[in-house]
C-alpha cells in the first residue's frame, strides 16, 4: 500500500491508501476547492469549523449520488424485467 505525504489547506498529512496517485491528488484538490468556496476572503472561521462544513457537503454529495445510483439501478431492473430473455438452459420446443 503506497504512502503519501500531502499538505492540504496548510495541514501536513501522512497516510497510506490503495488509491492511485491521481485520485489522491483529485481528492486533495476537491477538499481545497470546497474549503476556498466556504472561506473566500479568509474570514475568521476556524479550520475545524470549515473542514466540518466541507465534510458535511461531501457527505451530502455522497448521499445524493447513492440515491441517484439506486434510482438508476431500479430503472435498469424494470427495463431488464420487460425484456424477458428466454431461459437458455431449456431446449427449444
Amino acid at each position: 500500500m503506497p504512502s503519501y505525504s500531502k499538505v492540504v489547506i496548510g495541514l501536513e498529512l501522512s497516510f497510506k491508501t490503495d488509491a492511485e496517485p491521481e485520485r489522491v491528488e483529485q481528492a486533495k484538490m476537491l477538499v481545497e476547492d470546497r474549503f476556498r468556496l466556504l472561506n473566500p476572503a479568509n474570514k475568521n472561521l476556524s479550520k475545524e469549523k470549515l473542514l466540518t462544513f466541507v465534510a458535511l457537503g461531501l457527505a451530502d454529495d455522497l448521499i445524493m449520488a447513492n440515491q441517484k445510483l439506486a434510482e438508476m439501478e431500479e430503472k435498469l431492473d424494470k427495463i431488464l424485467n420487460r425484456i424477458k430473455v428466454p431461459d437458455l438452459k431449456q431446449p427449444a420446443s
